[in-house]
C-alpha cells in the first residue's frame, strides 16, 4: 500500500553534501561512526514521523509520498528545497570587544548562540569577528538516501512513535507504556523512568507532551483527546515476619542427690 499524507511510518535516512560527498546526518549507526558523526545519546534506527506535517524536510515528505514498505530511493534536494541559499545579510561583524565581556576567546569554526539563533565564526581579524547565522547546510546541493522500513497501522503503536519521536530517551522502554485508544480519546501511562526525567526541564517535558498530542488527534480520525496520567502510588512495605525460633527441647534434668551422712557410729 503506497504511502500518503498523514501516514504513521519510520523512515531510514542517510543525507549528504553531493559537493563532497560529505555525510552530515544519518539514522544509521554503523555509518555514523564510520563517518565520524556519531552523537552522544541519540537513539540509532529508523525514525517514526507523519508524513506530511513537517517532520522533515518538505521536498523528502513529497519523495516518500507513493512509496511502499521497505522500498528505497534515492533523493535530490537543490538549496532551495532544501535549506535555502546563502544569505549575505545574515553574515554580521561583531566587535571583539563583546567576546571579551563573556570571557570567550573567538576561533574560527567555533559556533556561538546569540538571541536564539547559532552561527559559526568564519573570521577573526583584529578588533573584528565574523560570524555566520546562515544554516551550516545553506546553498549546499544535498542527496538522501531514504527507506520506508514500516508503516505503521496500529493506534497503540502511532502513540508510540509519536512518543519516541518527540520524547527520545533511551532508559525509556517502550514496551512499558500502557496506552488505551477509546470512545475517541487516547490515554498515556508513560515507562515510570519518565516520571524521574531529570534531563528535561518541566517547559520541555510539558512542550514535547503536546507536540505528541497534536500529532496523535490532527493525524489520527479516532482520537480527539490525549491524556496523559502520572500515577503516584504508596507502596506497601513488605513486613517479613518475626522468625520465632524452634522451641528446643526441655533440658533434661539430672538431680544429683548427696551421699546422706554417715551417723557417728
Amino acid at each position: 500500500m503506497p504511502v500518503k499524507k498523514g501516514d504513521f511510518i519510520r523512515l531510514d535516512y542517510t543525507g549528504r553534501i553531493q559537493e563532497t560527498n560529505e555525510v552530515f546526518d544519518t539514522t544509521n549507526q554503523e555509518i555514523a561512526e564510520k563517518e565520524e558523526i556519531i552523537t552522544e545519546g541519540k537513539v540509532y534506527g529508523a525514525i517514526p514521523i507523519v508524513v506530511g506535517v513537517g517532520h522533515i524536510l518538505p521536498a523528502l515528505d513529497d519523495a516518500v509520498e507513493g512509496m511502499e514498505a521497505e522500498e528505497e530511493k534515492t533523493v535530490e534536494i537543490s538549496p532551495e528545497n532544501g535549506f535555502g541559499k546563502r544569505d549575505p545579510n545574515l553574515f554580521q561583524m561583531v566587535p571583539m570587544r563583546e567576546f571579551k565581556k563573556q570571557g570567550i576567546k573567538p576561533q574560527v569554526g567555533m559556533a556561538i548562540t546569540s538571541e536564539g539563533h547559532t552561527g559559526i565564526i568564519r573570521t577573526v581579524s583584529g578588533g573584528r569577528v565574523t560570524v555566520d547565522f546562515n544554516h551550516e547546510l545553506a546553498g549546499k546541493n544535498l542527496e538522501y538516501q531514504v527507506k520506508v522500513e514500516e508503516i505503521i497501522e496500529d493506534d497503540t503503536e502511532k502513540v508510540k512513535a509519536m512518543i519516541e519521536l518527540h520524547y527520545p530517551n533511551p532508559n525509556l522502554d517502550p514496551e512499558k507504556h500502557t496506552i488505551r485508544v477509546e470512545d475517541g480519546k487516547a490515554v498515556i501511562y508513560m515507562d515510570e523512568m519518565a516520571k524521574f526525567d531529570q534531563q528535561k526541564s518541566y517547559m520541555d517535558i510539558t512542550m514535547a507532551r503536546f507536540r505528541i498530542a497534536r500529532d496523535i488527534y490532527d493525524n489520527m480520525d479516532n482520537v480527539s483527546k490525549v491524556e496523559f496520567v502520572d500515577v503516584f502510588e504508596k507502596k506497601e512495605e513488605a513486613t517479613e515476619e518475626e522468625e520465632v525460633p524452634e522451641k528446643l527441647p526441655e533440658e533434661e534434668v539430672v538431680e544429683e542427690k548427696l551421699p546422706e551422712e554417715r551417723e557417728d557410729q
